[in-house]
């Protein structure tokens, strides 16, 4: 319920041939056109860069002596990450699927992908999932290029794919057939699908001369809670290929928002491609809101059709209180249990969905308005108000849960701030827009009673940063090694951290003083 079909943008302009990636090599022009916003941009491509730490050319031809002609070894990229947040939906639930808005939010919770490249000798490519216990490695060579490499299927960093390619799609299953061959069938196939989605992206994006590497993720999101954390894999992996293929600009930080947006659009599309290998036709949400950031509104009035989607590039980042109940739902059921609501109560069912996509809508003109502040309690207490309204007709849709009520209880009577459900309810999560300045010892209170009645909760912001980038994988944690530029982040010590708690200490995109250096984002947000 909770994905989306990306912009049409139009990456830069590359050639290729089966024996490797060429880019930027000749003077090219792409035009690019994003039908969403009415954005049309025309790049003009230099001649001045290369793959893989190459030597840059000027277009111009030199003759070239005989003792010359071999070529050198290129140097081998350094170990870096790339981080992708997590999304709630913040309002419009079970409304959205019958044809209204509905606004999805990236919060602060994150999946990080540890980069390393292998030697030359080593021709493996291995993805290690240790929080889902999933490990496997495939020979590099041995994999389908030649399929992937045919004329009418190859496929370039640019290209805009809006379906799965059966034969493609057969073409990588009998490498998926000793994938987790000793875990139980439902792990197995969730470990399948990560794999098959990474072939199908590795083999369209890569070639045979791709080098080894190792792709290690880690994350801080509640897997199965409606948070997003698929399509949090999905862009970190496409990020980290184009990043490897050479094939992204920045990030830096006097990039413009524009030039960033199509860097960012680059990055969604290939996520988009993965999450159609599992999902078959995704609304695409999911992996847009993971990518960009922020926060967008989308609308499905045609289920034949993509959603409309409009990026809010300026949604302020917000403090909040994510809660898991633990209770175990099932989207379709309540989704089903809507449906027949209606059908029982058209008119007066109706109505409420059209309620729901009011308070969306209205919810979306007032973070968009001027004078927003989120340091001002009058600011935030109107949207919090949106979403106890939101909340309250969602209860009356029958899709809430006593655990879900017990948050709002103990929250509502310590006047913390503003909750709801998120997602599909029935259990799942809920979201806690904090009042400003709440007394630490009322939020630790509170986390305390949710322990022990067994919650978990994540205090978190919303709004936060899309997709991330640390190259090198080098940090600065407040230990000796900051002294001599800061400590590299090895697998070992990616491995081990033991929580989510140590996996932020040790390579989080925000620590106890704000943004840390050494991560970068694409900026998408408008700047005065």
């Amino acid at each position: 319920m909770a994905e989306q079909e990306t912009n049409r943008v139009s990456g830069f302009h590359s050639e290729s041939d089966q024996g490797g990636q060429h880019i930027n090599g000749d003077a090219s022009e792409a035009v690019n056109e994003n039908t969403s916003n009415g954005l049309r941009v025309t790049i003009q491509e230099g001649a001045s860069s290369s793959v893989n730490g190459g030597s840059p050319t000027n277009g111009t031809i030199t003759p070239i002596r005989k003792k010359m002609e071999r070529k050198k070894s290129s140097p081998m990229m350094p170990t870096f990450m790339v981080s992708a947040p997590g999304k709630v939906i913040v309002f419009g639930e079970h409304a959205v699927v019958h044809g209204k808005a509905a606004i999805a939010a990236a919060i602060s919770l994150r999946s990080y992908l540890l980069v390393n490249t292998l030697s030359k000798s080593k021709r493996t490519v291995t993805l290690k999932f240790p929080d889902i216990d999933f490990n496997h490695s495939w020979n590099i060579d041995e994999l389908p290029w030649k399929i992937f490499q045919q004329p009418g299927k190859k496929k370039y960093y640019y290209s805009l794919v809006t379906e799965i390619d059966q034969e493609l799609f057969d073409a990588v299953q009998p490498f998926l057939t000793d994938v987790s061959i000793d875990k139980p069938a439902d792990i197995r196939k969730v470990h399948q699908n990560s794999a098959g989605s990474f072939l199908y992206m590795f083999l369209s994006l890569g070639s045979q001369s791709f080098p080894g590497c190792q792709y290690t993720l880690r994350s801080t999101i509640p897997i199965g809670a409606g948070l997003g954390s698929s399509a949090t894999i999905a862009v970190c992996l496409s990020a980290a290929l184009l990043l490897q293929l050479r094939t992204l600009s920045g990030p830096h930080p006097d990039q413009p928002p524009e030039e960033a947006r199509l860097q960012i659009e680059r990055i969604n599309r290939w996520a988009f491609v993965y999450e159609m290998f599992i999902h078959g036709n995704p609304s695409g949400v999911d992996n847009t809101v993971s990518t960009q950031g922020k926060a967008v509104v989308f609308q499905r009035t045609d289920y034949n059709q993509p959603p409309a989607v409009r990026p809010l590039w300026d949604f302020p980042k917000l403090p909040l209180l994510l809660v898991d109940t633990r209770q175990a739902k099932s989207t379709a059921h309540e989704v089903a249990k809507v449906a027949t609501l209606k059908k029982k109560h058209p008119q007066l069912v109706g109505t409420i969905l059209t309620a729901i996509d009011q308070v969306t809508q209205s919810s979306a003109q007032l973070i968009e308005e001027q004078g927003f502040n989120t340091e001002d309690e009058e600011s935030l207490s109107k949207v919090g108000e949106m979403m106890t309204i939101n909340h309250g007709l969602l209860v009356s849709l029958g899709v809430s849960h006593p655990r879900l009520e017990r948050v709002r209880e103990l929250v509502d009577h310590e006047g913390i701030g503003w909750t709801k459900l998120t997602g599909a309810g029935g259990g799942g999560c809920s979201i806690t827009l904090l009042r400003p300045g709440v007394p630490r010892e009322k939020l630790d209170k509170l986390e305390k009673q949710l322990d022990e009645e067994g919650y978990s909760k994540f205090e978190t912001t919303l709004g936060s940063d899309g997709v991330g980038v640390l190259w090198p994988a080098v940090l600065k944690n407040g230990m000796d090694e900051d002294d001599v530029g800061g400590m590299e982040i090895d697998v070992e010590k990616f491995l081990s951290a033991d929580s989510n708690e140590a996996l932020e200490k040790l390579v989080g995109v925000h620590g106890d003083r704000g943004e840390r250096e050494g991560w970068k984002f694409w900026r998408v947000e408008n700047r005065d």
